[in-house]
């Protein structure tokens, strides 16, 4: 049986790692660290895009466990085929809540309160001062429920909303309240005021925010994608913003990175960051503690968390 863990932090930098195993670093380097064949427990480099993330896996053929270190698996899926059956795919639930909903606060309020405009006003040295939108009183709509959708919640809940609404794939009640299913989605944008898009990306959400989703938004409604790029039609969005009617703000793009030149650089009422939702201070411990935990439960033939799908 092989025993091979191919991990992509060292692993004399993570606590509790289970004695047995051979750890393999491989962060995307151009060489393997040893031959795929022998990897039985496979720890997806982070945000190095598709092309080095499936590139080991064809050779894989030993593979029990492939980890990813994202909340979303999209960027795996187009290697899963070259799989053996019976691999469990797990995805990173517990990594990114904290570190996506404070950035999802931040792009809200710093919309809201025009903090852009006061960054530009500042290196103009102008004083722009004026009565601005609050997060107090506003009605929110989460699509996408799950563990960082409840982080947003959780976030919201002091700035006293008006109302805080929760879409996922299918219909369920928490603590806080229902959570509408996808088909409700077009009775509840109207009265949404923030619409915060934490969704995966699949096949039904991939273009979910399109011509018709946008319409029916209210004016001067606020837009943040925190999920993907490809669950927003770039080209309708930028129609909405160049007439004025919503906002937007994103942290993930299509396409991505965003190249120089591209129109929603300059959109009107739009913040843009780089992509940074799970980049923060908070990730690595996060991420070590997920590792050495997965692997402790692999080691002692115990149920992995957070199973996605297992190969066909």
């Amino acid at each position: 049986m092989t025993s091979d863990v191919w991990l992509p932090v060292p692993a004399a930098e993570i606590q509790g790692l289970p004695e047995g195993f051979t750890y393999r670093f491989w962060d995307g380097g151009q060489d393997f660290p040893a031959d795929p064949a022998d990897c039985a427990f496979y720890v997806v480099p982070y945000m190095k895009g598709t092309e080095i993330a499936v590139r080991p896996l064809a050779a894989m053929t030993s593979v029990r466990a492939v980890q990813t270190l994202s909340a979303g698996i999209d960027h795996v899926e187009p290697g899963l085929g070259n799989l053996p059956a019976g691999v469990q795919l797990c995805n990173a639930r517990g990594v990114h809540e904290a570190s996506t909903a404070e950035l999802t606060l931040a792009l809200v309020l710093a919309s809201l309160r025009g903090i852009p405009g006061f960054v530009h006003g500042q290196d103009k040295e102008e004083w722009r001062a004026g009565f601005y939108p609050a997060l107090a009183d506003k009605s929110v709509l989460i699509v996408g429920y799950g563990s960082i959708g409840a982080a947003i919640e959780d976030r919201l809940t002091p700035f006293e909303c008006a109302r805080v609404a929760r879409v996922a794939r299918s219909a369920r009640t928490t603590e806080r309240g229902p959570v509408h299913p996808l088909a409700d989605l077009p009775g509840l944008l109207p009265s949404a005021d923030v619409v915060i898009l934490s969704t995966p990306l699949t096949e039904t959400t991939q273009g979910l925010v399109n011509a018709g989703f946008l319409s029916r938004m209210k004016d001067g409604a606020l837009l943040v994608n925190v999920s993907r790029g490809p669950v927003v039609d770039t080209k309708a969005l930028l129609a909405e913003l160049e007439s004025g009617r919503l906002r937007a703000a994103l942290d993930v793009t299509d396409p991505e990175p965003l190249p120089a030149g591209h129109p929603l650089w300059h959109a009107p009422g739009l913040l843009i960051s780089p992509h940074v939702g799970g980049s923060t201070s908070a990730f690595m411990p996060r991420a070590k503690r997920l590792m050495a935990g997965q692997l402790t439960r692999f080691a002692a033939g115990e149920p992995l968390h957070n199973i996605v799908l297992t190969t066909s």
